[in-house]
């Protein structure tokens, strides 16, 4: 039997964000996961090495689904802010994961290579904007890209099932409060 590895890797990557949004690194089981991807928990080592490894891929994998989904446009935060917000609200899961990688791999995150390029291409594009005066400048660029990323976030902490008049309030909020934050003084 020919085994398709790619396949297969993107069965546990699926099953492993399932799992671990659902219980955290610290209450997954790696054996509820290979079942869920029809994968042994052999070959999942083999790829991943060990459970915080594949805790890390599927971040890394989520994380890559993002970028792709909601480009950084630093001429315009309050849509990227919206298109964060909704794509967020659109996939549940991926917020549950980040917030368990969070606080059970605190800092590990911002290093993966994914995120720490992103991270680097925001903060260039928001100084790039700065100097076009598109952008607010009476903050360094990293402490921009950080206040539009926590406000987005913040807005995410949502009642289970979320009113739909209470998610259009606080969208319409956070598109006003990035505007705010971002709009250059003259």
């Amino acid at each position: 039997m020919i085994r398709d590895a790619t396949a297969t890797k993107a069965r546990i990557l699926e099953a492993a964000t399932t799992e671990f949004a659902a219980h955290g690194l610290a209450g997954a089981r790696v054996d509820r996961l290979a079942t869920r991807a029809g994968a042994n928990k052999e070959r999942i080592y083999a790829y991943y090495g060990s459970k915080e490894g594949l805790f890390d891929a599927a971040i890394e994998s989520n994380i890559e689904q993002l970028l792709d989904a909601v480009p950084f446009t630093a001429e315009d935060l309050p849509g990227y802010a919206e298109a964060l917000f909704s794509f967020n609200l659109a996939h549940p899961e991926f917020t549950r994961l980040a917030l368990w990688h969070m606080l059970e791999r605190p800092g590990v995150m911002a290093r993966l290579p994914q995120t720490a390029a992103s991270t680097v291409r925001k903060i260039e594009a928001v100084g790039r904007a700065q100097r076009a005066g598109l952008v607010d400048d009476s903050l360094p660029p990293d402490q921009m890209v950080e206040l539009v990323l926590a406000v987005v976030h913040s807005g995410l902490i949502l009642p289970p099932g979320g009113d739909p008049d209470d998610i259009a309030a606080r969208q319409k909020a956070l598109r006003t409060a990035i505007q705010r934050l971002a709009a250059p003084s003259n």
